[in-house]
């Protein structure tokens, strides 16, 4: 890149769900997100600073004040200003891919690879959510039309026994070599039923849960991992949890059997590459997940973690659930997703 000055401003921008999208901490109708945008030479790039309300550990009131402070100081260039946010992971996540956007060719062509040329896909989790029985079980018949061999379900918010019955409904129909079945409590359960609870969802050949009791508790989620007959994943455990000593700490305490990684939630592609490396070193399963981003939050997770060569279902099949977002190649297809490098980016919305 030239000497010229790089220009910088951030917009907010609100997503609509399409239907109300239920978890244990409540039910979601809409989303905000954030956007920096980068200026220099005639190039522009863009970043989204995917916050979310109530889970993000930047949820805090100085938000909007420390993303104006970026833009007023985007001359101190990407790794300073990672260091400068590193207690804001979403605006490193925003940063990191305006940067690379800047620096590309196409601002969305970030990651230039066989899944941005249309010749591989990635394969997804098919994402089901919490709500009332009814709506759940035809949630989890359409994934199944729509040839997804790996499902997600959202557990916690309903009876516990009805839970219990949709995953009966899906063995009965399909065996665990079939259709791999991940459920993702996000802390619903407490520490003294936890257990219980595992043994009974173990009965489905389930392939891991998610975040079983709420974060935080670490020497009870680090006894759980060694009880349960089924693997755990870690997710929220992971938020606020900022440089590489903390990090290797942490699963060296809990060892999980996986970590889940959300870039938003978790320091972007630097931070969230510092987890792997751990990960690895302790022979720990992991795989990346989209945190309700927008498509231009989403593509630049999808086209990253395609480099990331792991073949395991990552979770990133959030793009339809906005009645708001943009158009884009991003497209889901038989429980994967593909990049069709002939489609176009609509961004009508953005004020930059």
């Amino acid at each position: 890149m030239s000497d010229s000055v790089v220009k910088a401003t951030y917009q907010k921008y609100v997503l609509t769900f399409k239907r109300p999208s239920g978890t244990s901490r409540g039910v979601l109708t809409t989303k905000e997100t954030w956007f920096i945008q980068l200026q220099k030479d005639g190039k522009t790039g863009i970043g989204e600073c995917g916050i979310l309300r109530g889970l993000s550990i930047d949820d805090r009131p100085d938000y909007e004040e420390k993303l104006r402070w970026v833009c007023e100081n985007i001359h101190l260039g990407p790794d300073r200003l990672w260091e400068a946010t590193i207690e804001f992971p979403s605006i490193q996540f925003g940063l990191e891919t305006a940067f690379r956007s800047l620096e590309s060719a196409d601002p969305f062509l970030l990651f230039p690879s066989d899944f941005t040329n249309s010749v591989k896909s990635i394969p997804i989790n098919g994402l089901v959510w919490m709500g009332e029985e009814d709506f759940m079980k035809q949630q989890i018949e359409e994934k199944l039309e729509q040839g997804f061999t790996c499902i997600k379900l959202k557990i916690g918010a309903i009876d516990f026994q009805k839970e219990l019955d949709l995953l009966a409904f899906i063995r009965k129909n399909f065996d665990a070599e079939t259709i791999e079945i991940r459920v993702d409590a996000n802390g619903a359960f407490s520490g003294e039923e936890a257990l219980e609870k595992l043994e009974k969802l173990a009965a489905f050949t389930l392939h891991s849960i998610e975040q079983p009791i709420r974060q935080g508790n670490e020497t009870v989620m680090a006894d759980l991992c060694r009880k349960s007959p089924m693997p755990i994943a870690l997710d929220e455990e992971l938020i606020g949890i900022f440089t590489p000593t903390e990090k290797e700490a942490l699963l060296q305490k809990i060892q999980p059997q996986y970590i889940i990684l959300k870039p938003s939630l978790v320091g972007g592609f630097r931070g969230t590459k510092e987890w792997i490396t751990l990960a690895e070193k302790y022979n720990i399963g992991w795989w990346i997940t989209s945190a309700l981003e927008s498509n231009i939050g989403l593509n630049a997770i999808a086209q990253w973690t395609y480099t990331l060569n792991n073949k395991m279902p990552q979770g990133l099949g959030t793009g339809g659930l906005y009645t708001n977002n943009f158009d884009c190649p991003l497209a889901v297809t038989n429980g994967n997703l593909d990049y069709r490098s002939e489609e176009s980016w609509n961004t009508t919305g953005l004020q930059f």
